[in-house]
């Protein structure tokens, strides 16, 4: 987790995402990506020079159904301040619209359960646990189904809401974060949704990995051309 808490530390400096007295949220879904980026930024509140506090958000898909109780014993560990949010996402979703393709809605949905939660608690910066893969794999995404060169953004402001976003998890790579959930034992609740793992997405996860047995260091030349060219706000920002 050291490794991961130094690359999170630089990624939040390198784009100026945290400043003094910031209430951080981690949306916290219960995927290893997301349980990382919460450990990781409690950690960093313990020492960063702005100082800065953590506080887990969790939107429950399922009405109930779903055990968030390891993600709570793990908050109650780190002294994070945990917030569990009812929802019935998944029965709109799949019993009553039946949706065929159900992630957009499903993401629409969640992100406005989280925001309201944040903005009822009166936090107003979320931090989402997108890697460099996933960020590599939006990048092609939208080159093949889009048509153009774009990815979402390090720090993304969202007007209408007020609300923040920040990726802090950017400079680390899948791999290392699978690695750091099962050296550290973290706890990682089991996403039941009837779509996970057959979408586009997936199928640009299929492609990069293919590529990359090919060319062993393509994710990371792609990371590093997104930031050179740079997409839009992907420029590392001068040191303050």
């Amino acid at each position: 987790m050291k490794q991961i808490v130094s690359q999170v530390r630089r990624c939040v400096e390198d784009y100026r995402m945290i400043a003094p007295g910031d209430r951080v949220a981690v949306g916290v879904s219960g995927g290893k990506d997301s349980v990382v980026t919460l450990c990781a930024l409690a950690k960093l509140s313990e020492f960063y020079p702005k100082p800065f506090t953590v506080e887990a958000f969790t939107v429950d898909m399922s009405g109930g159904e779903m055990d968030y109780a390891p993600i709570a014993a793990l908050c109650e560990t780190l002294k994070v301040p945990f917030h569990l949010i009812p929802s019935q996402i998944f029965e709109i979703i799949f019993d009553h619209r039946h949706e065929k393709n159900p992630c957009s809605l499903c993401a629409k949905m969640r992100r406005g359960a989280l925001h309201r939660a944040m903005l009822e608690q009166g936090v107003r910066k979320i931090a989402l646990g997108h890697h460099q893969d996933d960020a590599v794999e939006t990048f092609f995404l939208s080159l093949f189904y889009e048509g153009r060169l774009s990815c979402f953004q390090p720090v993304t402001d969202l007007d209408r809401t007020g609300i923040v976003q920040i990726r802090p998890l950017l400079y680390c790579t899948e791999g290392q974060i699978r690695s750091a959930v099962a050296r550290n034992g973290l706890p990682v609740v089991k996403n039941p949704c009837p779509a996970d793992g057959a979408t586009k997405r997936q199928e640009a996860k299929e492609l990069v990995a293919e590529l990359s047995g090919r060319y062993p260091a393509l994710k990371r030349y792609v990371f590093s051309a997104m930031q050179r060219l740079p997409l839009p706000e992907w420029g590392v920002l001068p040191r303050e």
